[in-house]
């Protein structure tokens, strides 16, 4: 019988909404993985880790029957990944170093049913403009940044900064839809159910 309702391993809004908008029914149970970079692990492989260890703890705690989705979405800058901003320093930082560059977002997507466990990654690439002091600071009085990876929204105010961007605007924002919604109906999980098709 196949599911017609998933786990979702984050508390992440903008995750929450994207699954919606495809038609997935699911329930949120936020689990606090070991987000700290290894020594000299590689960007590709700190997301996928991260991403499954979502949905390995989630499933572990739970227990259920339903299939656990597990994301991490990470911005890339010279092969470093720079997370969240602990404070407005930090985010200054942050943005002085993507200002009038391009950089990697990285969106990795963990799937566990049973004893099946799928992954995919997108990778995008983001270019920003040359950004000044006023707007880093305007940016992160606006309470926009602080709680996202590389210290700007792309489906917020952070969009004006953006330049050029080669790849998937949902990756950016949160969940490669593509790549999920294809590791779903790899388990049998409909999406844009017949609700959403008229």
């Amino acid at each position: 019988m196949n599911p017609s309702r998933i786990l979702l391993a984050s508390a992440s809004p903008r995750r929450r909404e994207l699954l919606a908008q495809i038609g997935i029914d699911f329930e949120v149970f936020a689990v606090a993985a070991d987000e700290t970079p290894r020594p000299n692990e590689l960007p590709e492989h700190y997301v996928r880790r991260v991403a499954a260890e979502k949905s390995q703890l989630a499933m572990a705690i739970r227990g259920d029957r339903l299939p656990v989705l597990g994301a991490d979405t990470e911005v890339s800058l010279d092969g470093e990944v720079l997370g969240k901003p602990s404070d407005f320093a930090h985010a200054r930082e942050m943005l002085l170093r993507l200002s009038g560059r391009e950089h990697q977002v990285l969106s990795a997507v963990s799937l566990r049913w049973g004893e099946e466990h799928r992954e995919a990654l997108n990778l995008s690439r983001v270019k920003f403009r040359r950004l000044t002091e006023a707007e880093i600071v305007a940016y992160w009085d606006s309470g926009e940044p602080w709680d996202k990876a590389g210290a700007y929204a792309i489906q917020g105010r952070g969009a004006v900064f953006i330049e050029h961007l080669s790849g998937s605007f949902s990756a950016v924002m949160g969940l490669p839809i593509y790549e999920t919604a294809g590791l779903l109906q790899g388990f049998g999980i409909e999406v844009l159910p017949a609700s959403l098709k008229r």
